[in-house]
């Protein structure tokens, strides 16, 4: 009987996967030739969809925009889901219809605060470090970046099917990014250490680690993890790390560099891992604080959502990317 469920499991985790292709292969092909209003009319109307109907990553999703906006009432935090769903949609929607754009769409659509941050590092040889969350267009930051800067290298999971990863990352190296898998390559910091010495672009999504690896810090007043590639990588490196918040605007995103995460000068490399991720999450707090409709983030992310057997050990090596 146990085998029996195992080999129901496989074969569902396989449709499943063939689904997903299936769906997003629809929508590059499909969304890319309807007209632009009726493309993203028609996904702000299956957001409003997905918010009515409540399924599990809108409950999610509302209980973090909670955290957000903890003085909305009930009223005001159900805009804010619709509204958030809206700005998850659109994401896909400009993911879609992305490869299309030219340079020009990319770079004009942008606006860009604090910009000399990012000038000024590769100005100097160092290579660059940004720590995004989850926020507007993250593959449209990362595009501008690679249009007006250097080139741009992240990191992102290995989805399944396999097709579907090659896809996403055929995509965004058409924008300019390099992708590294998350898990199944080989080590992934000597080849992020490798680019920022070629003066390069470094980005990493770093809002969410529920990994052993993930550091611990006060996020939006509650305790959350951020992953510690980043500052791993800014110490190891001495490239500049600062993080990196997009929101959207009617015409497109803007894209605000913070300050740089400076490091401690004393105390070990842990400790100065999650000072540096402190810095961090103050950065990530006051950007979705600002904008919390457009934190995409459909997923649990703080510690007390977690299982206690789910939550790793405070004690875990802070490594990784």
């Amino acid at each position: 009987m146990g085998q029996r469920r195992v080999g129901r499991r496989r074969v569902r985790e396989r449709l499943g996967q063939r689904a997903a292709l299936a769906g997003y292969s629809a929508g590059w092909s499909l969304v890319r030739r309807l007209p632009e209003p009726a493309a993203y009319a028609l996904f702000a109307r299956l957001a409003d969809v997905a918010a009515r109907r409540r399924g599990r990553g809108v409950r999610r999703l509302e209980a973090n925009l909670r955290r957000a906006v903890p003085d909305a009432g009930p009223a005001e935090l159900d805009v804010l889901v619709r509204e958030g769903m809206r700005s998850y949609l659109r994401y896909w929607c400009d993911t879609f219809r992305m490869s299309d754009w030219p340079r020009e769409r990319v770079v004009g659509t942008t606006r860009v605060v604090n910009g000399h941050h990012v000038a000024e590092a590769l100005a100097a040889g160092r290579g660059f470090v940004g720590a995004l969350p989850h926020m507007g267009n993250w593959d449209h930051a990362g595009a501008w970046a690679a249009a007006v800067h250097a080139p741009v290298l992240s990191v992102a999971e290995r989805l399944r099917p396999e097709e579907l990863y090659d896809r996403f990352v055929a995509h965004r190296g058409r924008l300019g990014i390099s992708v590294l898998p998350l898990t199944g390559g080989t080590s992934l910091l000597p080849q992020l250490r490798d680019w920022l010495r070629e003066n390069r672009i470094v980005c990493l999504l770093t809002d969410r680690d529920l990994t052993a690896s993930g550091v611990e810090v006060d996020l939006l007043g509650e305790r959350a993890r951020l992953a510690p590639g980043p500052a791993v990588l800014a110490l190891q490196t001495g490239a500049p790390l600062h993080p990196v918040t997009v929101a959207y605007d009617e015409r497109g995103i803007v894209l605000t560099f913070h300050p740089q995460v400076r490091p401690p000068s004393s105390g070990t490399t842990r400790e100065r891992v999650a000072v540096m991720c402190q810095q961090v999450a103050d950065a990530f707090g006051g950007a979705i604080a600002a904008a919390p409709q457009d934190w995409h983030m459909l997923q649990r992310v703080f510690v007390a959502d977690l299982d206690p057997g789910r939550v790793p050990s405070p004690s875990a090596p802070a490594t990784g990317a």
